[in-house]
């Protein structure tokens, strides 16, 4: 299932950003490779929590073949920061995550995402999860 894309609006709008997040984490939640590919650039990458990187092909990679499995990701309230064709959204969210299959304890971490206005659309560029030490 396809999760809902958010509703047309002024490009730049901070709301319209944060909507596009939120469905991104649902597809990646989903595992819907397919919307999830629409809202990362080709040339998207992430830094994980433990501090690897992976670009597009590795990250959704991982996710299609269950290696990676998002088991909930809630996200709080968002700052949005939008400057002409570039956004930088940033929250903390509530995780569970199954690498290799193994269910991880539920954590919490700072996420940044760099979104670019590409062809007329929002995409992921670059994304930095931090893990918050709750002790």
């Amino acid at each position: 299932m396809t999760p809902a894309m958010p509703a047309p609006g002024p490009p730049t709008e901070p709301g319209v950003l944060e909507a596009i997040e939120r469905a991104r984490l649902r597809a990646l939640v989903a595992g819907d490779i397919e919307a999830a590919t629409d809202l990362h650039a080709d040339d998207f990458q992430l830094i994980t929590p433990s501090g690897r990187p992976l670009d597009k092909a590795a990250y959704l990679g991982a996710i299609a073949a269950g290696g990676l499995r998002y088991i909930s990701w809630e996200p709080g309230e968002m700052a949005v920061h939008v400057h002409g064709s570039v956004a930088v959204i940033r929250y903390q969210a509530a995780l569970e995550v199954a690498p290799g299959g193994d269910r991880n304890p539920p954590f919490r971490a700072w996420h940044m995402d760099m979104y670019e206005l590409r062809a007329g659309r929002w995409q992921v560029v670059w994304s930095q999860a931090t893990a918050i030490d709750e002790g």
